[in-house]
């Protein structure tokens, strides 16, 4: 088999193969031998009908089989002889033979890139850290309780933090518009849930008034119909009611899932979530911006079938994504993004032998199924399927690849406060 391979343009690759006349013949002479011992034709005893008869009823149909499947291997053969990484499908290019001629065909594809990771003493990366004090965890408890409180009925004027129960009609010039009505309509004031002046004009309201007001809908308001324009509302507020936090005592504790229910336990259990939490965002702010540092640093020719594949998997995710500042698909440029990171996590991986450890698997499962209220049940999940296991091993490589980038950058140490880094765009 004789093989040439020229390149096009970036990674595409233009691969000639010539495949002798011998190897397709013998392969349809031996196919039809064996037939022929298995077939019935009419007229002839099982195993008797001489070749020709076979040859004329068969070999179109084993001709056709034996020559997919020499292209299929050959061309298989060819790329590993070559030493090609293959990425994506080929497009192959069969010259018209006949019975006893060479085979001859053009296959058209993309390789992979020939990555190598440069540049890395120029990359300066922030590892952030914070301590988690007592107020941290006071105010994680508050915001518990927030989650939790109760709306009581008041007869006092309505104030900030009110939730009120009100029933409106809108209307432009005198015209009620689309959407401008509701009955039995809760808002809560100081929320910023409703265009910009009607919850502060339902401030000091009693329950069983009437109030009216005009409000200014903004210039970019979704309803093109009322974009822009004034409107009148004539408001009734039928209820006011105040927030009312529950106590943090043991009932409280005991419903958070604590069984002791004291105040040692409700604290401990809040400071381990939240440790959890903060190196969980610290583990990926550092990883998003050490790639990207790395990746600033490399510029990398990609194939155009991962970015596509890519972009296809973004778009059943994301099926809404426009343009970016530039004009380009927001999908096609983090595809690129994704695909760039792909390509130097596996240099990375290969380069330095990295192998996701039993022990290192084991201790990621158990780390996500820590956040659940029965992680042995999780753990069994994890592992009663290879695919969800193998989710987690994908992980736990990345992971290893981004400890050997920080080994190799600048890294600079940066205290910051809990609500800080959480917070951390």
């Amino acid at each position: 088999m004789q093989v040439s391979v020229e390149t096009t343009q970036g990674l595409e690759r233009r691969m000639k193969v010539q495949v002798p006349a011998d190897r397709i013949d013998n392969e349809v002479r031996t196919r039809l031998q064996n037939l022929s011992q298995r077939v019935r034709i009419s007229g002839f005893r099982p195993g008797k009908a001489p070749m020709g008869v076979v040859q004329q009823q068969y070999g179109a149909q084993v001709g056709n089989e034996v020559l997919n499947e020499i292209l299929q291997n050959t061309f298989y053969e060819a790329v590993t002889q070559e030493k090609l990484r293959l990425a994506g499908y080929p497009r192959i290019e069969p010259k018209a033979r006949k019975a006893g001629e060479t085979l001859e065909y053009v296959a058209v594809f993309e390789v992979y890139p020939d990555v190598q990771i440069k540049g890395l003493d120029k990359v300066s990366v922030e590892q952030l850290a914070a301590d988690i004090s007592e107020q941290d965890v006071n105010n994680t408890i508050d915001k518990i309780r927030a989650q939790r409180q109760q709306w009581n009925s008041v007869d006092r004027a309505s104030q900030d933090g009110d939730q009120l129960t009100i029933d409106f009609k809108g209307s432009i010039d005198g015209v009620p518009f689309a959407g401008g009505e509701a009955q039995d309509f809760i808002v809560q004031l100081g929320s910023g849930r409703m265009i910009s002046g009607f919850e502060s004009n339902l401030a000091g309201k009693t329950p069983g008034s009437d109030t009216a007001f005009d409000v200014t809908f903004p210039a970019d308001y979704f309803g093109r119909d009322v974009a822009g324009k004034t409107a009148r509302f004539e408001v009734k507020v039928k209820k006011v009611e105040a927030p009312s936090l529950p106590a943090v005592d043991e009932e409280f504790i005991k419903g958070l899932g604590i069984a002791e229910g004291t105040h040692d336990a409700l604290h401990a259990d809040i400071r381990k979530n939240m440790e959890r939490e903060l190196r969980t965002r610290i583990r990926s702010l550092t990883k998003q911006r050490v790639m990207d540092a790395v990746v600033a640093q490399n510029q990398i020719d990609l194939p155009k079938f991962l970015i596509d594949r890519e972009v296809e998997a973004l778009a059943k995710r994301f099926p809404s994504a426009g343009k970016d500042a530039s004009g380009a698909s927001e999908l096609e440029t983090e595809a690129r993004r994704r695909v760039t990171l792909g390509l130097m996590f596996s240099e990375v991986i290969k380069t330095n032998s990295l192998k996701a450890e039993s022990r290192d698997v084991r201790e990621a499962v158990e780390d996500i199924a820590s956040t659940y209220e029965r992680p042995e049940e999780v753990v069994q999940w994890y592992y009663s399927d290879k695919n969800r296991l193998s989710e987690v091993e994908s992980l736990v490589l990345e992971n290893k690849a981004v400890d050997w980038l920080l080994n190799n950058v600048k890294v600079k140490n940066v205290q910051k406060t809990f609500d800080e880094i959480m917070q951390q765009a």
